[in-house]
């Protein structure tokens, strides 16, 4: 009798080995080799016995490829529909992660509640009954909604052969097992094998498919990273729990722009669309805020960049940032001090971007500069004013992508005037604002932005 084989496969990333290994080779991980017996060589047959019953004809000449007009779907929420790049299409297979308890399963429901058609929702998380309770809460009790808790996706594949849903909604992938495989569920074997056989079945049966995935405590989707290559788009459901707003990015789409941005507000009602422009605080002028224009894909969102300039209390000055990058908050503070005339060497500084957005858009350059400038001065800055570039390490003012859209933006939230880069800017965008153009710091170092200091100070 043949020896069982065994592999031996990192848990982290999915590399195998042929002996353990105390360190992966593929990612670096140490202790997260395990042994998976007899696992290589089923999944290897059950590969070659998928694609035997696939009609594959051999290679085709591009020119032959017939091709038609993708029809899309609208899931009935405008914010993901946005995120999605106008629907889903069918065979689609989406990858939705999150932290726990963020309204991963809320959103599912409400997409399972507003579709077309029948929905197999399977959940090896919940039973049907947490399920009909939180549908009851969000006024999703839709008759096309139909329940299944279990954890075999062979089982789940069988009720979807049978009652051919319109949309599979699995909740989640890390819950599934295959009975071929002997490791537990969750491994990174099971998990990318059970990706493997619902993606062949999306793509033989043209029906789309919602998978969603556990996140590490990094905040990188669980599982191997194979997982988000097999997939057609991959969404990341972010947000404080002390917020009431969430932000549904998608960072990869096959069928549409990757880094799309939808915006939604959790109330006791489920997620709706977020109204206006959630981000940007309208408060009092204060020194230290500075508002600006950023892209998230095509969206266009003011917010508030908010600085503080403190005294070293230990000697030793600090640069804390929050939702910007900390080493580019180091560099903007070193040019505001050598080309700005901002001492800020010896001084702590701390920066925020109001209601907790990420904000990586270098267009944020110079509204950080110019909160620091004004927080180190204590003077406001220029009322219902914009501020918007990248700014160099010379001091220089670079363009940004999209200003006319940004633009746009701030004028229809009331802003009256910006200060934008001089380069390459081109008559009649202003879109009613008045515009200033900026070629470097001078301005700001000259305290022509700079008002006077407000009435409740000394």
């Amino acid at each position: 009798m043949a020896k069982p084989s065994s592999v031996f496969e990192c848990t982290a990333c999915g590399a195998r080995y042929p002996k353990p290994m105390g360190k992966c080779g593929g990612c670096g991980a140490f202790g997260t080799i395990e042994e998976v017996r007899g696992s290589l060589k089923k999944g290897l047959d059950r590969s070659r016995s998928a694609y035997a019953q696939s009609h594959y004809n051999g290679p085709i000449s591009l020119l032959d490829v017939e091709i038609s007009e993708t029809q899309r779907t609208e899931t009935g929420l405008p914010e993901l529909d946005r995120v999605l790049g106008g629907g889903f299409v069918p065979g689609m297979v989406v990858l939705l992660g999150g932290e726990p308890g963020i309204g991963k399963s809320t959103l599912l429901l409400q997409w399972a509640a507003n579709a077309t058609g029948t929905v197999l929702y399977a959940s090896g998380e919940e039973s049907e009954r947490q399920i009909k309770l939180r549908a009851r809460r969000l006024g999703a009790e839709n008759p096309g909604i139909h329940l299944l808790a279990e954890t075999d996706v062979r089982a789940i594949l069988e009720a979807a052969d049978h009652m051919k849903p319109a949309l599979l909604m699995i909740d989640s992938i890390q819950t599934l097992f295959d009975p071929e495989f002997e490791s537990s569920a969750g491994s990174v074997g099971q998990v990318r094998g059970c990706a493997q056989i619902l993606t062949k079945w999306s793509k033989a049966t043209g029906t789309p498919l919602v998978l969603v995935g556990h996140v590490t405590k990094d905040g990188g989707l669980a599982g191997p990273k194979v997982l988000e290559h097999l997939v057609d788009t991959v969404l990341a459901f972010e947000g404080d729990r002390h917020h009431h707003h969430r932000l549904l990015r998608a960072l990869k789409n096959r069928f549409g722009a990757a880094f799309e941005l939808g915006v939604f507000a959790m109330t006791e009602r489920g997620l709706v669309p977020a109204e206006g422009n959630p981000f940007f605080l309208e408060t009092e002028p204060r020194p230290g805020c500075a508002a600006t224009v950023v892209l998230n894909g095509t969206r266009p969102v003011v917010v508030e960049i908010q600085a503080l300039v403190a005294s070293a209390g230990m000697g030793i000055p600090r640069r804390t940032a929050l939702g910007i990058d900390g080493q580019r908050l180091a560099m903007l503070c070193a040019v505001a001090e050598r080309r700005g005339g901002v001492q800020l060497h010896d001084r702590d500084v701390y920066v925020n971007v109001a209601g907790g957005l990420e904000v990586e858009d270098p267009a944020a350059d110079m509204a950080v500069i110019a909160a620091l400038v004004s927080s180190a001065t204590g003077r406001l800055l220029a009322d219902k004013c914009l501020f918007m570039g990248e700014v160099g390490l010379t001091g220089e003012v670079r363009p940004v992508a999209q200003l006319p859209l940004r633009l746009q933006e701030g004028a229809r939230l009331g802003f009256d005037r910006a200060a934008v880069p001089r380069l390459g800017l081109e008559p009649g965008i202003g879109a009613g604002l008045e515009l200033y153009p900026e070629k470097g710091l001078e301005r700001i170092r000259s305290k022509s932005w700079l008002m006077a200091r407000p009435e409740n100070e000394e």
